[in-house]
């Protein structure tokens, strides 16, 4: 029998709810479903590691990920802590440190979820989004002069190379081949980012010869903003920069209903290295310990986690759990309008797996 070794870091705030919620349905999964095994390794990083040590995770902490099949990340940020401390010591750290370049994004609409988009039909929100993780806006590149003083200067510098951006085109046309429609959107800046915003075009002009069967367009970023709103159906695959594809995958949480259930896979496509999946919805400190978060994030990170590790008949059986639950008005936590507790939501996930819509009951 397979055992999947995972790390999981809980990180900050409610992260530090959902990533158990999650180790809980994982093992009740591998229970359930059998044929694997799951082996959980607790990594306590985050802002009270940094409190404690000086750092957001050991100077040595890849080394003791580098083994793992993979991560179950919860949120890294804390509100005594500046925002690019957090950041940079700890969750870019490990997207930069195992190159998992490309962020893979699904969004759609989940059944009995209020969408913001009243005229939108489920079917028409079924996106993919493919961030560009490790370069781009995001790169690290800048430096500060002269702080404090009249001509005090700062700069971020967003850094592309060729191999980078011809890699995540590339995974972003496969993904899309992969899908129905095989529709992909590039979205871009290069009438004002005239420099790399025009090599981003020119490759992916150049990486789509490669693939005939996939339809593709491109997009300004501010114009997709107004077509993920306006013409949600005329969307399906989208490959965007880092901070590009950050944003727009914020909104499109929010249309599909609530940050609260987004997920995300920080993906290295050749496996050198684990990946690393995580919630979206950030540490959230304002309802940290009220047992009030959402879980339905963390649990559709873990359909992408087993799908990542080839258990797709797995995966499934865990995405139509999910599905039954957030079917189920009486079970949607305070993000979606109701009243259901973290607890509450997990246990009926955990239900749902047995085959007892009725144990929901007991949280």
């Amino acid at each position: 029998m397979k055992t999947y070794r995972i790390a999981t870091i809980p990180g900050d705030g409610i992260g530090q709810e959902v990533i158990p919620a999650g180790e809980q349905v994982l093992r009740e999964l591998a229970r359930v479903q059998g044929g694997f095994a799951v082996e959980f390794e607790h990594f306590g990083w985050g802002g009270d590691w940094y409190r404690a040590h000086g750092e957001m995770m050991p100077a040595d902490g890849l080394d003791a990920l580098r083994s793992k099949d993979a991560i179950l990340f919860g949120s890294a940020g804390d509100p005594h802590i500046p925002d690019h401390i957090t950041l940079w010591g700890l969750r870019l750290k490990i997207c930069q440190g195992f190159d998992q370049y490309a962020n893979v994004r699904p969004t759609r609409i989940l059944p009995g979820i209020d969408a913001p988009l009243k005229r939108c039909a489920p079917a028409d929100l079924d996106w993919v989004i493919v961030r560009e993780n490790t370069e781009g806006e995001y790169a690290g590149v800048g430096g500060r002069a002269h702080q404090g003083h009249p001509i005090e200067v700062a700069t971020d510098v967003s850094m592309m190379t060729r191999a980078g951006v011809e890699r995540i085109m590339r995974f972003a046309f496969r993904l899309a081949r992969s899908r129905p429609r095989k529709l992909l959107t590039v979205v871009t800046k290069s009438n004002a980012q005239r420099h790399a915003m025009v090599m981003w075009d020119e490759i992916a002009a150049q990486v789509a010869r490669e693939f005939p069967d996939v339809k593709w367009d491109k997009e300004l970023v501010d114009a997709m903003t107004a077509r993920m709103v306006n013409r949600p159906a005329s969307i399906d695959t989208v490959v965007a920069t880092n901070l590009h594809a950050d944003i727009l995958s914020d909104l499109a949480a929010a249309l599909a209903g609530s940050l609260g259930i987004a997920p995300t896979g920080n993906i290295d496509p050749e496996r050198r290295y684990p990946s690393m999946f995580e919630p979206i919805h950030g540490s959230a400190f304002d309802i940290m310990g009220k047992g009030l978060a959402n879980p339905v994030g963390t649990f559709w990170s873990c359909v992408m986690l087993l799908e990542h590790l080839g258990e797709a008949d797995v995966a499934r059986s865990l995405m139509a759990a999910i599905e039954s639950v957030t079917a189920d008005p009486a079970l949607h936590t305070r993000d979606l309008g109701g009243q259901a507790t973290t607890a509450q939501v997990t246990a009926a996930v955990c239900a749902r797996l047995q085959g007892n819509p009725l144990a929901r009951r007991a949280a």
